[in-house]
Parts: structure tokens; sequence; C-alpha cells
């Protein structure tokens, strides 16, 4: 792989860049490109959920041709923690600092807080892609920090990312997927008998508590919709000490500025409305990816986050529903687990090595989970994985 023939810049906003430039470079086609548009990584900047004072730097790297156009790019921080990330590496920061050396700051190649496959290199063609990988790895060295990690990206990405000296990480998450289902009713029918009783009795409880729920997308979301998310949101985190990565003026933004791409599952009881989950969808997939309450209901995290949105994924003939990071509990619910996959460079060779053993080690046994968790399969026999998705597994038009 090589750079020479292209100009690199770092730029520290997003809004350096063109949005049609940058987005020409967006195949849309591709699972999770919703979350590298232009306007998705401007919000999180503009409300100041990443820059100054956050641990997130924007520092996106950029390749221009000779006469001037920009050809590829890649979102990067300068990371000065590990949080927001779902892939964790507490461990090996903490290894360094006990032989006294600096893991932080260290590169990041990743949207904040999305633990989303997506593409990480976005170029307009494959030898721009592949200066594109040359070029990050060949900053890293030459800026002296101790690493750098390129997170959630496709295969493809992946291979070519390894292909240039970077190791493989693989993790776990949870993806339910659409065979074709007519209705709710017919994706239950699926199911293991146990795991259709204990949806049907988590959605009863919720029933019976009084809560109805409603869907509202796109241009339907108000300011007082995406207010009335945002005080849940918080809600749940307080609940839970902890502070919460996204603002506000953040989910204005979005709604504002995508709003295709959004989806609110509202909760109410007795006129009230109490929960909201938030979804971002594109042509093929639901994104599951926030919630919160005002009032604690039993079951009503499962309903609102889960069996809503596949609701929905069926309403709208789509593929897949992503589940996000981590939770075994989805697993009874219709979600099967899948392979994740982020790459890592180390600066230090020792430190570079004794990761590298380390990996080999964590696949062998991330090889036995996935084999247990497949065992686990919450369908029932004869009903065989993946035969057909969404609304091509439908004869409707695709």
């Amino acid at each position: 792989m090589s750079a020479e023939d292209y100009r690199t810049l770092t730029c520290k906003a997003i809004t350096e860049v063109d949005p049609a430039q940058w987005d020409a470079l967006v195949d849309r086609r591709q699972p999770g490109a919703v979350f590298v548009r232009h306007a998705w990584l401007a919000a999180l900047e503009a409300s100041g959920c990443v820059g100054r004072g956050t641990g997130w730097m924007p520092a996106h790297l950029l390749l221009h041709s000779a006469d001037g156009r920009l050809v590829a790019a890649a979102p990067r921080y300068r990371k000065s923690h590990s949080f927001g990330e779902y892939v964790f590496d507490w461990a090996w920061a903490d290894a360094f600092e006990r032989h006294g050396l600096a893991y932080y700051p260290k590169w990041l190649v990743a949207v904040p807080f999305t633990p989303v496959e997506g593409p990480r290199l976005l170029a307009r063609d494959a030898p721009a892609r592949e200066a594109l990988a040359a070029a990050l790895v060949a900053e890293a060295i030459a800026s002296g920090l101790s690493s750098l990690h390129v997170l959630f990206p496709p295969a493809e990405q992946a291979a070519r990312l390894e292909r240039g000296g970077l190791m493989l990480r693989h993790g776990v998450q949870f993806r339910w997927s659409n065979r074709g289902y007519r209705d709710f009713d017919h994706f239950l029918s699926a199911l293991a008998q146990p795991k259709r009783k204990k949806i049907r009795a988590e959605r009863r409880r919720v029933a019976q508590a009084g809560v109805t729920s409603e869907r509202i997308a796109g241009a339907a979301i108000t300011p007082a919709h995406w207010r009335l998310f945002d005080a849940c949101y918080r809600n749940t985190y307080a609940e839970h000490g902890s502070t919460p990565y996204l603002n506000l003026d953040f989910f204005e933004r979005i709604g504002r500025d995508m709003p295709e791409a959004c989806v609110l599952n509202i909760a109410s009881r007795h006129g009230r409305a109490i929960a909201a989950s938030m979804l971002v969808r594109d042509d093929d997939r639901l994104y599951g990816r926030y919630w919160g309450a005002l009032e604690r209901v039993d079951c009503l995290h499962f309903e609102l986050a889960y069996y809503q949105s596949i609701e929905a994924a069926i309403a709208l003939g789509l593929a897949h529903v992503e589940g996000g990071a981590q939770g075994e509990h989805k697993l009874a619910r219709g979600f099967e687990a899948i392979r994740t996959t982020s790459c890592h460079w180390i600066a230090e060779p020792a430190f570079a090595d004794a990761v590298d053993a380390f990996l080999r080690r964590e696949d062998v046994m991330l090889d036995g989970y996935l084999n247990e968790l497949h065992e686990r399969a919450p369908f029932r026999n004869g009903v065989e994985p993946g035969a057909g998705h969404g609304r091509k597994a439908r004869g409707e038009p695709g």
C-alpha cells in the first residue's frame, strides 16, 4: 500500500470538509454507512458530545488527489481514554502504565459511542482506499503515539488493514434477522416453544400495566418528541449513576439534518409518555441505539427496545435489527450471535507481541463461546437460521 500519489491532510473539525465531498465517499448501500455520513459526525461535534473536554479530539484523515479532489477519508480521533468505544482495551492501558509507558493519547478510527459495523476507510476507489489504510499506519508511526485502533470495520476493510500490519480482534454482538415474516406472530412461530411463551408473557405484562406504544419516524418526530426522548435517556443514565454521552442538541440536529434515518418508539400509560427508544435506519436494517424511561414498568425495556423494533422491521420490510453491544439476554428474544472485528496496531514491539499472543488466546475462547451461543439459538428444530431476509425474501421489490 502506498500513499505517495496522494496529499494527506488532518482536519480538526468535520465542518472543514464540504458535506457533499465527504458523503460522495460513503457507499450508502453498506451496512452502518448512515453513521459515517457528514451530518451524523457533524452533529456529534457541533453539540459538544465530542471535541474539547471530552477526550475525543477530531483528527479526521483526508486524502486528496493531485488535482485537489477529496478521494478518501477516515473518521479519526485522538483519544485520551477508552470510554465510549465498546472494544475494551483498559488492560492494555494498565500494562503500559505499569511499565512506565504512556498509552494515551492513542489514535482511534471509529464512530463515537456507536458499536456498529460500518465503513471506516471511505474512498472513491480501491487504490485510494489502499492509500488511506497506508496513510493511517504511516501517520501513527510518525506521531509517536502508542497505538492505532480501527473499530468495527467490514470484513474486506479489516482484511486490508491486517495486510497493512494491524492485528485483528473479534467480539460478539446480537442481530435479529427477518426471514420473510408476515407479522410478529409469524416470527414467534419460528421460535422454540419456551422462547415463544416467555416473549408472550413479557408483552402481556407490559399490556396489563396499561402501557401502549406508538412508532414515530422521520419528519413526524417533533422537537417535543426529542425533548421527551432526551428526558427518558438522561433519567435512565442518572438511575445508574452515570453520565450520558449524548445530549438534546445532538438529537435535535440529527432529527433536523437526517430525519429519514430516525425512528422513535414511545410508550405511554394513562395518557402520559413514560419511555422511549431511539433507532436509526437505512434501506436494509434498523439499529437499536438508545433507550430510557421516566417510570419503571416490568419488561418495558424488552418491549420498547426489542419487540417494537422487530415489529417495525417486519412492517418496513427490513432485513435486520442490529442489537448493539453485549447482552446475552437478546438471545432469548429472537436475536442471534454474530462475530465482530476490530483492528489494532501497537507501536512498542514487545507490547505488540504480547497483545498478538493475547488475541490468539482470546480467539480460541471466543470460538468456544460462539459455539455455545449457537447451540442456544432461539429457533425450534427445523427452522434454519439465515434462510432469507426482508422484502426480497417475500418477493417484494428490493
